[in-house]
């Protein structure tokens, strides 16, 4: 079978997927598949690169252009007996459009399905599914581009009448803490929701909170598994772009140093969303776990990296699946996906 590789894309977090795409390409089992790259370029252009029956050697190998492959339209990646593996994060990629393209094409592919990519990319709608199934968030404030323009005193109004600082700024629509910035005042406010409207027309702003930083990953379409918790242990206030993916300076505790009763509850807060959220391949999701240890979910990550030092395949490890065990079982649950609905449809007409 060929597994075709979709990365790169047009997202700020265009490196991340690269570097997670040559991670991925270590641990695959060549001796089942072949490898058919395909390139997304930051202009939106694909590219179409050779057949790997082994591992690159180098990230660099991953990055191509006109002159060292093939320039083609997305529908022309459609094959049979072949898969797509969409590592792309944040716009463009993770958040129902490339999903919906492979609909289309009726092509297989690994990871969530059209709608849950989308809700879950989108920070705002994740909180309203969740608070919908008594989820516990931190308080926040949605902000449209729009009114922000027209009445900024009046948003300053509602998020310091309902917020305290310090306040975390957000794009709706980021991931990998690309454009995030915390405020601790009015100035730095305005300052922070600016810089994230240059990411997204919609921005959300959190309550800041003394918490620990914990993750659970999700696996599975009908049948659902978690793991236990993993920790990003704070030595700053928070984990940036750079810290997260460039320079590995965020360390990883896992598993978590806290109590059992606690795992437990994050795994079936993990579940619950992820069911909440009609979810199918993967997910992570993250909380925030205060000194007396109250759980808030702050977000849900429908494609995780998968950069060497990346929690989702380590929180796996730790359970005893190995990272090319992982990948070998997303694609059997892409497949899977695809034959069920398949056969949904068999039996519709």
């Amino acid at each position: 079978m060929k597994i075709i590789t979709l990365y790169g894309g047009k997202s700020a977090e265009h490196d991340v997927s690269v570097l997670s795409t040559f991670s991925m390409l270590q641990a695959l089992y060549y001796d089942y598949y072949d490898v058919q790259l395909v390139y997304i370029t930051q202009e939106g252009q694909w590219l179409k690169g050779s057949l790997l029956t082994s591992a690159p050697t180098k990230q660099e190998e991953l990055v191509l252009t006109p002159e060292t492959a093939e320039v083609i339209q997305p529908s022309d990646i459609k094959e049979d007996d072949s898969i797509v593996f969409p590592v792309l994060h944040g716009p463009n990629g993770e958040d129902g459009t490339i999903q919906g393209l492979l609909e289309v094409l009726d092509m297989p592919y690994v990871g969530a399905g059209v709608l849950t990519s989308a809700c879950g990319m989108d920070k705002i709608m994740t909180k309203y599914i969740l608070q919908q199934v008594g989820i516990p968030q931190v308080p926040y404030v949605s902000v449209s581009k729009t009114l922000w323009k027209e009445e900024p005193n009046s948003i300053f109004d509602q998020c310091e009448g309902s917020l305290v600082y310090p306040m975390y700024v957000k794009p709706a629509n980021m991931g990998s803490s690309v454009g995030i910035n915390k405020a601790d005042d009015r100035a730095s406010l305005e300052n922070a929701i600016n810089e994230a409207f240059l990411y997204d027309q919609r921005v959300v702003v959190e309550q800041g909170i003394e918490a620990r930083e914990i993750e659970i990953a999700v696996l599975g379409n009908e049948e659902v598994r978690t793991t236990l918790a993993g920790e990003v242990v704070k030595t700053v206030d928070f984990y940036d772009y750079e810290s997260k993916y460039l320079d590995n300076s965020a360390t990883l505790q896992i598993p978590a140093d806290i109590p059992a009763e606690v795992h437990e509850e994050a795994r079936r807060y993990a579940k619950q969303a992820y069911l909440a959220l009609d979810g199918s391949g993967l997910s992570r999701c993250d909380f925030f776990l205060t000194s007396n240890n109250e759980l808030f979910l702050n977000e849900v990550n429908t494609m995780p990296g998968f950069t060497p030092f990346s929690m989702y395949p380590l929180l796996w490890e730790n359970m005893g699946i190995k990272y090319g065990d992982l990948i070998e079982e997303l694609i059997q649950l892409g497949l899977m996906r695809h034959k069920q609905r398949k056969d949904l449809s068999i039996l519709v007409k």
